[in-house]
């Protein structure tokens, strides 16, 4: 079987979490855009089951969490009319819970924003804790069975309600401009919450960091995912990216080693080893039974 050069790959993993798209990768790197589909593929099934198996009993004191909005193949409101739309086209949602002190990405999941993936995300988060924490979401209100379903009383636990209201000035331009936020209201719900850790700034800025590193977030292009299982590869591969390879800024380490899940620095040439060694060993080859005499 024909495998592409360790830094071919390197590369290609590279720009697919450096905000390029996989059209683009396929001219730069001078490879088949199916190329490029293929070990994207490859790196979210080995990803995943990485972060799966090594991001387990993280002790955090504050988590936040929260959701990100795309889309699958059409938008919701165009899926009823567009051309061959698969079953998950649509809205799609991305759940994450980052720690706050270490900016490590605790759990992600990839769906609708029902309370079904609500409870599902959570159920996932409280897996992967060590130790009791606090725990801040914004108003959604799917949050508040998931909460007590996966914790029950042991977690404290805050809701930060935003207040938004319209802009005073109306224009053409509003439909891409998000809602003014007038204020915000700090909710207990469980437990005994600091209010003055009650915030959900630091996922907001890590949803940002995914914006801008994968293209297929990008508003107002034609970049969005076209498959719901390559966007879900997509973010498995930025999930071990940002928190083993990526250093952030503020740390100067990355969020793994902050956490105390690696004492190294990784490179993306050992997320091509994962996928080595997640892909199925090739059998002995030129072998035939004989026919009987």
């Amino acid at each position: 079987m024909n495998k592409l050069p360790l830094q071919k790959r390197v590369q290609i993993l590279s720009m697919l979490c450096e905000g390029s798209s996989m059209r683009s990768i396929s001219r730069v790197a001078d490879v088949s855009i199916n190329t490029v589909s293929k070990l994207l593929v490859d790196a979210g099934n080995a990803c995943s089951a990485f972060h799966d198996d090594k991001v387990r009993g993280v002790e955090a004191r504050r988590v936040q969490c929260d959701e990100i909005w795309s889309f699958t193949y059409a938008k919701q409101k165009n899926v009823k009319t567009a051309k061959a739309a698969p079953e998950n086209a649509g809205d799609t949602w991305t759940w994450t819970a980052l720690d706050s002190d270490s900016k490590l990405i605790v759990s992600w999941l990839v769906g609708g924003r029902d309370s079904e993936y609500a409870m599902a995300f959570m159920d996932d988060l409280r897996s992967r804790l060590a130790n009791r924490v606090q725990l801040t979401t914004d108003g959604h209100s799917a949050y508040l069975e998931a909460v007590e379903g996966a914790f029950g009383g042991d977690v404290d636990y805050a809701q930060l309600v935003k207040l938004y209201g319209e802009p005073a000035e109306k224009s053409p331009e509003r439909k891409y401009s998000p809602s003014v936020c007038k204020g915000a209201r700090k909710r207990r719900v469980e437990g005994n919450p600091d209010p003055g850790h009650v915030s959900t700034s630091h996922v907001e800025r890590q949803n940002l960091t995914m914006r801008m590193q994968m293209r297929r977030f990008t508003r107002l292009t034609n970049a969005f995912s076209k498959k719901f299982e390559n966007h879900m590869h997509m973010i498995a591969l930025y999930t071990v990216w940002y928190n083993f390879v990526r250093i952030h800024k503020s740390l100067r380490v990355t969020p793994a080693m902050a956490a105390g899940l690696t004492d190294r620095v990784w490179e993306m040439a050992n997320i091509v080893e994962l996928i080595d060694a997640a892909a199925p060993k090739p059998g002995p080859r030129g072998l035939y039974k004989k026919k009987a005499l």
